[in-house]
């Protein structure tokens, strides 16, 4: 992951982190059930719109909790 990677990213990428200890589908959508239940609709749409461009920085369980937002 860059350093420079969007505040969004970073937020995504350190949850699909906390939940490293699941397997990747339970990961996956626990992360996306914490973004749906505490961001912020404006971040929410934000990170779709970064992960759709700048999948290089998104961690893969993140990238598939984004695309579980679609």
């Amino acid at each position: 992951m860059a350093t420079n990677a969007p505040a969004e990213i970073k937020m995504i990428n350190n949850i699909a982190a906390h939940f490293g200890y699941l397997r990747d589908e339970q990961a996956a959508n626990a992360v996306a059930d914490h973004i749906r239940r505490f961001w912020d609709p404006r971040m929410k749409q934000r990170l779709l719109l970064l992960a759709a461009s700048d999948t290089e920085d998104l961690d893969p369980i993140a990238a598939t909790a984004a695309g579980l937002l679609r």
